[in-house]
């Protein structure tokens, strides 16, 4: 555990940025405080069904990590938490935190479900993607970590009704076992003393609704990769079936278009890196599902910097029937079956031509996490003209500020692979940093 001569680290953000910086430092010994502001950490990664170029487990990966995180003495999980404002001191920073209430006791609730399955609300899942419904207390995914239950404020019966002084509802109340429901509980603001921050607040997917060319939410059958990547898993909203979400129909074809929302001036002019390698890994395991399934990836130029990435691109091709076709897809109609039909000038060729399949996935651009704007201001953190967290010259996870570090996607786009060593370089960096004593 902690002493008074044990030096302080806050990460921001657990995703596996984050807690691969929070395992490092505290392997080290130092203490670290992890914020998270969803009810568990995990994050992007905890979305994925397999990574790449392996395609092993992204979950059998992710799980012993969150354990591990959990149950080191020398980390504390701050979850449902936010930064509020933050003041230099002699010694570090002093951080305000904002803990949202959970309404539930993390230290009584065990997890046993009895609350879910009599709650009567169901409202959207943002964790899989909107694509189905959960409760109003639910637990944030099925491996999280903490794994306690959290209620929904906006869209809890009892907690909207008790504004109106109407006590309607509570049978999660009524129900618990171990009276872990505390509808009296409130958001709390609180502060921190840390000698270091490291910025490990991730990234989002764009949302590609103003492209109105792809069709996006005016098509049924054009999804996102995110979406897609819940379909695929089997822990997802289909169980892993790949359906059409016009009619639930199993698709014979699959067309997977590149650079939606990047490398474009009207949009986010940068390349964002692993869009290509993980179309590649959705065509595979696509094959994979259903080996006469066929998919075709529209790209503008093939990028797999990444270690055995291109390899893994040739794979697909040799191994599983994927077809890449050089083109630009200018536009998106649907048929009477509202089968997508993609108009497309071929680059090889220079012919314009269409192709109809059964569904459409679009590979989104990385962009920053919401918040992450609002966030650097607080911090006093530059940030680059894309909004990404601006390292210095010297170093790759130093920021402008003495003290404050960076991680993960928070920097610019990137995969899981580099998200892990960017992350532990940062740990390295903010150990140096701390044992060297420098303000």
């Amino acid at each position: 555990m902690s002493s008074e001569n044990t030096k302080n680290v806050m990460i921001i953000g657990g995703g596996i940025a984050g807690i691969q910086s929070s395992l490092d430092l505290g392997d080290m010994g130092f203490h670290v405080d992890l914020i998270e502001q969803e009810p568990c950490i995990g994050g992007r990664m905890a979305q994925l069904d397999k990574t790449l170029p392996t395609n092993d487990c992204s979950i059998c990966i992710l799980a012993p990590k969150l354990s591990d995180c959990f149950r080191h003495p020398n980390i504390k999980i701050h979850s449902m938490t936010k930064v509020e404002g933050i003041a230099k001191k002699d010694r570090g920073f002093s951080v305000s935190l904002k803990r949202q209430a959970r309404f539930v006791k993390e230290d009584l609730c065990i997890n046993c479900g009895m609350c879910v399955a009599k709650c009567p609300t169901k409202v959207l899942d943002s964790f899989d993607m909107k694509m189905r419904k959960r409760k109003a207390i639910y637990l944030y995914y099925l491996q999280g970590v903490p794994a306690v239950m959290a209620i929904d404020k906006v869209n809890c019966l009892h907690l909207k009704n008790l504004e109106k002084n109407k006590n309607v509802c509570g049978l999660c109340q009524q129900v618990c076992p171990k009276d872990a429901i505390d509808f009296t509980e409130k958001d709390t603001i609180y502060d921190l003393e840390t000698d270091a921050i490291i910025m490990a607040n991730g990234s989002n997917q764009y949302d590609p609704t103003p492209l109105y060319a792809y069709g996006y939410k005016k098509y049924k059958n054009v999804i996102t990769s995110l979406e897609y990547e819940r379909m695929i898993s089997a822990s997802g909203p289909t169980q892993g079936h790949i359906k059409r979400l016009s009619d639930n129909v199993h698709p014979n074809n699959i067309a997977f278009i590149q650079c939606v929302g990047s490398r474009d001036e009207h949009t986010n002019p940068y390349c964002s890196s692993i869009c290509c390698t993980y179309s590649t890994k959705h065509a595979i395991l696509s094959r994979e599902h259903d080996e006469n399934l066929q998919s075709y990836i529209f790209y503008i130029d093939l990028r797999a910097g990444g270690k055995g990435f291109q390899k893994y691109i040739n794979r697909a091709k040799n191994e599983y029937g994927v077809k890449y076709i050089r083109g630009k897809v200018a536009e998106i109609k649907i048929d009477e079956d509202e089968n997508p039909i993609l108009f497309y000038e071929d680059l090889d060729t220079f012919e314009v031509s269409s192709k109809k399949v059964g569904l459409v996935i679009l590979a989104c651009a990385m962009i920053p996490s919401k918040g992450s704007e609002k966030l650097a201001k607080t911090l006093g953190v530059e940030l680059d003209r894309f909004n990404f967290v601006k390292s210095s010259i010297d170093s790759p996870v130093k920021t402008n500020v003495p003290g404050i570090f960076a991680a993960g996607s928070v920097l610019g786009p990137m995969d899981i692979p580099h998200s892990v060593i960017n992350a532990s370089g940062a740990a390295a960096i903010t150990a140096e940093y701390l044992s060297k004593g420098e303000k």
